[in-house]
């Protein structure tokens, strides 16, 4: 299949150099094939289909009891998780000589470096929290295409909300600042701080959850539609690069539509806060699938996704969600589920 192409060529840090290609004759071309257009219209019809039936039979309820009761027991370990989802990359960009994204180019290593691994340690965790929110918004703001890497965001929202947890170092100076007649007791400067923090924090780690999927819903999103759906030129250079084609034997520009839809959709879930725990489990297998079939793609650059994804799978949607107005409804009425 031929795609018209403009002599603009975008760099991509996957595929550099790739030809733009114009988005709605591409999309046009894509669906007036009557094999493409059957495979999107029944995969979405099947996907809306799958819901409704979740929602009027719920299947396995008892399972999904289950699976909540266990995943409680996992809140405990959610600040480990969100401190490794974000301080792991941010080591990563520092030595790899990026900010934030792959496609910023910035010789921040010591700032990246430290604030990564304060989180990693859990040393001042929420104040590095707030210092690495304000760099990223200072950058977005003279670098627009930080917005690809928008994930940072909720993470290190996330960390403001919900502090260091255990293990940390927070934790653990705090409990010795504490103890009666210990020698750090008496002079540490940061524990009646700290402490104060946490109690104006304190009634808003509830939406530790909300703050998370609204930054991974909105980047999942913006990059099904942006890097694919609206600029599908590099995409279909990937396509071609890695012979994608070949695993699944679908035309190149299905490839590119189909996943941009994906993406789309599981971003708009997120968002709304809808399937929470699915659609999580969901972009889990999408950032895993390209992790395997894009082997020189920079896996740090993912590691916050993947992070803040399994998070969201622990919590499910959180307040002011979907999920939580369908779990009032259940409350009053037998035929309906939450379905987090």
């Amino acid at each position: 299949m031929q795609y018209a192409h403009r002599t603009h060529r975008p760099r991509h840090y996957v595929v550099d150099g790739a030809p733009s290609v114009r988005a709605l004759e591409f999309l046009a071309d894509v669906l007036s094939h009557p094999l493409n257009a059957v495979l999107l219209l029944g995969g979405g019809l099947g996907v809306l289909a799958a819901a409704a039936a979740y929602l009027r039979y719920r299947p396995a309820a008892a399972d999904v009891r289950a699976l909540r009761s266990t995943l409680a027991e996992y809140h405990a370990f959610l600040p480990w998780m969100l401190r490794l989802a974000v301080g792991l990359p941010l080591v990563g960009a520092g030595f790899a000589g990026y900010f934030f994204s792959p496609s910023v180019a910035a010789p921040t290593r010591v700032f990246q470096v430290a604030v990564g691994f304060f989180l990693l340690f859990g040393l001042a965790t929420r104040a590095v929290a707030l210092v690495g929110l304000v760099a990223y918004v200072a950058g977005l703001a003279v670098r627009p295409e930080l917005v690809l890497a928008s994930e940072y965001v909720g993470g290190f929202l996330g960390v403001l909300l919900l502090g260091a947890g255990r293990p940390s170092a927070d934790h653990l100076l705090q409990q010795v600042a504490a103890a009666d007649g210990t020698v750090y007791g008496r002079f540490d400067p940061l524990h009646p701080l700290v402490s104060k923090f946490n109690d104006v924090v304190g009634p808003y780690e509830q939406y530790a959850p909300t703050a998370i999927r609204l930054g991974v819903g909105f980047n999942f999103a913006l990059l099904g539609f942006w890097e694919k759906l609206a600029n599908p030129g590099p995409a279909l250079a990937v396509v071609e690069k890695y012979d994608l084609t070949a695993l699944v034997p679908v035309d190149p520009g299905m490839w590119v539509v189909g996943a941009g839809l994906t993406e789309l959709a599981v971003g708009v879930l997120l968002f709304v806060g809808l399937f929470t725990r699915a659609t999580a489990a969901v972009a889990f297998v999408v950032l895993t699938t390209t992790l395997f079939g894009l082997p020189d793609d920079p896996v740090l650059a993912h590691v916050t996704l993947f992070g803040l994804s399994s998070a969201l799978f622990v919590t499910g949607g959180g307040p002011l969600s979907l999920d939580d107005r369908l779990a009032a409804v259940a409350e009053h009425s037998p035929l309906a589920t939450s379905t987090e």
